[in-house]
This record gives structure tokens, C-alpha cells and sequence, in this order.
């Protein structure tokens, strides 16, 4: 996996909690830069933290999942990528409030970062490499900080946004990201076949 599609599967991660932070933004009387920045740092931490978690349970398994491990990256992309869309589809709105307190916000970070630990597991099956030098280990290390920078990013701006538009774009931003995270599932999967080099 290449620096590209690595960008491309953060910017996919980052859609859930892209659009919680809208929602976040749009309860509150002023979207400060502090607020703006806790919850950055919520989603971004977590988004950063499952991949690692899930590449170091994938590289357990590794020898046994080697044979089959872009069909389980395809299967784990395909799922989260369709619930993304189903979820943007379905037009279900959640409830949220203003406050950043610890719980609500350690339970928003989970919940929207879960899928980032099925695409650790994918980690351990078709490798990272952004830097040419370095091991298994540290390139994956490198995409869990890439993957939380633009979460972090995204959820900023996610915020300031919600504060000024509301919920306009939350369903269509959700909604891109699955079909991003169902591309890229695809593309592994050509791969693996030879049809992209």
C-alpha cells in the first residue's frame, strides 16, 4: 500500500468521525478553536490508535491468513465502506450535544474508530510502504500517525463547519467515505490479480 492509497483510506476513516464533529459543531453556541482542537485530538488519537492495535493482532495470525489476506482485506473494506453508505442512506439522525466531557467523548472516539482496527488487521496482510528503508513495523507506525493527522485534520474542520452550515453535507461526507473505503477494497483486489500493477 502506497503513500496515495494510504491518503485516500484516511481520508475514508475519517469520514465518521468527520461527520459526529459536524454534528458536534452544530451544538455549540461558538465552535472555539480549543473546542475545535479537543475533539481533533479525541478522533484523531483514537483514529491513529485502532490501525496499530488491529496490524499487531493481524501480524499474530499472519502466517496462518497469508494465502487469503487480500480477500480478508477486501471482505473488511467492503463491510465497513457499505455500513458508511448504508449509515449515509439511510439518513438517520443522531442526537448530539455541546458538552466534551471525557466519557461521552472516549465513547464518540471508539465508536467512530472501530473500523480503523479491522484495517489494522489489513495492515498485517497487504504491507505499508512508505518508507523504502524501513521495516513492517515502522511503515505501519508512519500510517497510524498519518491516518490520526488527517482525522485530526477532518475533524477540526468538521467542527468549524458544523458550527457554520449544520448537517448539510454530514449524510453526503459519510457517504463519499464508504464508497472511498469500497474503491480501495477493489483496487487491493485487482491487485492481488494482476490487472493494476
Amino acid at each position: 500500500m502506497d503513500i496515495a492509497t494510504l491518503l485516500l483510506l484516511a481520508v475514508g476513516l475519517s469520514m465518521d468521525a468527520f461527520a459526529v464533529s459536524v454534528c458536534k459543531g452544530l451544538a455549540m453556541q461558538k465552535a472555539t478553536v480549543g473546542k475545535c482542537m479537543i475533539v481533533g485530538l479525541w478522533f484523531g488519537g483514537f483514529q491513529g490508535l485502532m490501525p496499530f492495535i488491529g496490524y499487531m493482532l493481524g501480524i499474530q495470525f499472519k502466517t496462518y491468513i497469508n494465502a487469503i489476506a487480500p480477500w480478508i482485506a477486501f471482505i473488511l473494506l467492503i463491510c465497513i465502506g457499505g455500513d458508511m453508505i448504508k449509515e449515509a442512506v439511510s439518513g438517520e439522525e443522531e442526537e448530539e450535544t455541546d458538552t466534551l466531557k471525557i466519557k461521552e467523548m472516549f465513547l464518540l472516539a471508539v465508536a467512530t474508530s472501530i473500523d480503523a482496527l479491522a484495517v489494522g488487521i489489513t495492515f498485517a496482510c497487504v504491507p505499508v510502504s512508505i518508507c523504502r528503508d524501513a521495516d513492517r513495523f515502522i511503515n505501519t507506525l508512519w500510517a497510524c500517525i498519518m491516518i490520526a493527522a488527517t482525522t485530526f485534520v477532518i475533524a477540526v474542520a468538521g467542527v468549524h463547519i458544523g458550527n457554520i452550515f449544520g448537517t448539510k453535507y454530514k449524510n453526503k461526507a459519510e457517504c463519499a467515505g464508504g464508497v472511498i473505503l469500497v474503491l480501495l477494497a477493489c483496487k487491493i483486489l485487482l491487485e492481488h490479480f494482476g490487472f493494476l500493477p
